[in-house]
This record gives structure tokens, sequence and C-alpha cells, in this order.
């Protein structure tokens, strides 16, 4: 079961696998073995969308360099069952050496972040390379041109862009190109739905795939956290929440945590199943971006992956989180 990126004629499986915590401190993924362990469990589980940015990582850039390492040891055979996907152009981060590139979305720093990219991740081609935040520098057909002639000399596949606002995914899909942008990233989940609003309606009119990140709402819909004592919030001592966001803990509606966890006992399913099956069933929905820091996480999500909520479901939980 595969799902088509917008209009490239690319499949993916339903849940992909998200790499930000790839050589992030604290993690199991913040070291080769570890990122080893998850890119081979992914591969194992059938998962082939992998998706990464030149950001990432501790020092940035990091996510890459070990998932290249991850991808090499798992042979060319396993590189090319893969949809490999990272990012370029964050206007919030700034890379070592990239300083004198100039504007994000231009020419030039775009056909320098792609060099640079390919050399971490050790391929000679990106599947789908997105431009991570808009750049308010460059027009965006700048940015197109320049995407189209890496298209032509095979360095990429195809090219999409993340947490565009709506008349930008509108000015965007107006260029004129041989390919033009395919996917959009941005957060969604049950509990940060403000791209329903305009967001998603512009991503259908677009024919673009949609690639929600955050899915599980950093593991607050995961199952593994529950009120708590004065409705607090607790959960395992090593999970991202408890140990790093403990105040998502304190602001999280239980309310309506604590109805959503009825619904899907009594349907018979597990929370972290029902998050993502929700997710697929939204109609611009292509794969759903899943972190993991564990293989045992990695199987989980993509079980998830092969299962669906019948409409009446989907309602129901799309009521409780409106």
């Amino acid at each position: 079961m595969t799902r088509t990126l917008g209009s490239s004629g690319i499949e993916v499986s339903p849940i992909g696998l998200g790499c930000n915590n790839f050589g992030r401190r604290g993690t199991r993924t913040e070291d080769q073995a570890g990122t080893d362990a998850v890119v081979h469990a992914a591969i194992d589980e059938g998962i082939t969308l992998f998706d990464t940015a030149d950001m990432y990582g501790q020092p940035p850039t990091t996510s890459e360099t070990l998932m290249g390492v991850a991808l090499a040891k798992a042979g060319s055979a396993a590189r090319d069952r893969i949809v490999l996907a990272t990012k370029w152009g964050h206007q919030g981060v700034a890379l070592e050496g990239a300083e004198e590139w100039g504007p994000k979305g231009a020419r030039r720093y775009i056909r320098n972040a792609v060099e640079a990219s390919l050399r971490r991740l050790q391929t000679d081609r990106i599947d789908l390379y997105q431009l991570h935040t808009p750049d308010p520098a460059t027009p965006i057909e700048v940015t197109v041109r320049a995407l189209d002639e890496l298209v032509a000399e095979g360095k990429i596949r195809a090219y999409g862009h993340s947490n565009l606002t709506p008349d930008q995914i509108g000015a965007a899909a107006e260029v004129e190109s041989p390919n033009g942008f395919v996917t959009a990233q941005d957060e969604y989940s049950l509990v940060a739905r403000d791209v329903e609003k305009e967001v998603l309606p512009a991503v259908l009119e677009t024919g673009l795939g949609f690639l929600p990140y955050f899915p599980l709402a950093n593991g607050l819909l995961s199952g593994k956290y529950s009120r708590g004592a004065g409705g607090r919030g607790t959960g395992p001592a090593d999970a991202r929440l408890t140990a790093l966001k403990p105040d998502l803990l304190e602001q999280a509606d239980w309310t309506r945590v604590d109805e959503y966890e009825r619904i899907v006992r009594e349907v018979g399913t597990t929370m972290l199943d029902a998050t993502f099956q929700w997710l697929l069933a939204q109609p611009a929905v292509t794969s759903v971006i899943a972190g993991a820091t564990k293989p045992e996480q990695v199987a989980q999500n993509a079980a998830a992956g092969r299962g669906e909520l019948d409409a009446a479901t989907v309602e129901r939980i799309s009521e409780v989180f409106a």
C-alpha cells in the first residue's frame, strides 16, 4: 500500500520516518549506532519515505551525515527502494560555511546547498528537495528555475516546500515550470489543526501532496502520558515531554485527551494507531512524518500505517478536538 507524492509519480509508504532526532543530544539516535538501528529498522518495516534537513542535528548537518553513513551500510538496493527527502534554507538557522552563499531561495545558495547535502547523504540524487521556510528576499520564480535545473541535471527528482502561507502556496503553484512543487509540509495533528482553515484547502486546490510533521504532538497523543495527580500530566521518565518539555504536559487539555482515550479503547485500538490513522484519513495527507529514536517505535509507527479507522470513528475523534 503506497501513496503518490502530489503529481510526481513517486510512491511512498503511508508512514514516513522523520529524521530530526538523528544527532540530537540526549537521544538514542545521537550517535551512529543509534541512527543505524532506526534507519535499518525502517527499511525492514517497509517505510520508504525518509525525511531530514540540512539543519537537523547538533551541530546542524549532523542528521544528514549520520543518515548518509547508515544508508551506505544498508547498500545500494536499499537506497533504491527508499524516497530520500531533505530540506534546505531555514531562515532561522545559519549553516557554517554558508554565510557567503547569498539569499537562501536564490540559485547560488540552492546549488551550494544541494551539493553539500548530496555529499553528506552519500548519494547521487535527492528524491524530494524541500524549501524549509519561505525566503522573503527571493521571488519564488527564481527558486523554481534553480530547482528545475537540478531536476534536469538529475540531482533531484522532485521538489516541495514547507511552512508556506496559503498565499505563498498559490503563488508558487502559478509559476510556469516543467516540474513545479509537488508537496507541502507543515505541522498537523489532532491538537494542531490551524492548517485546516486555509493551508489544506490551498494544498488540495493546487494538487500538492501534504506531509504532516509533529503528528503525535511531541508524543502527547502516543498513549504514553496520562493526566496524573493534579492534572499536571505524567509519563515515562525518559520520554520527550517528561524529560524535555514538561510545560506542554501541564498545558495539555486532559479532558479532551481522556475522551479520546475512551473512544480508542471502545473501538479496540490504541491512541498511537488512531492518531496516525486519523491523519491518513484526511483528504490532503499523503504520508505522515513520524520521528523515532528506537527500532520498536519504528515498528509501531509502520504498523499503524497499515490499519484504517472507519469513517464514523474518524468523525468522532475530529469532534473531540474540534
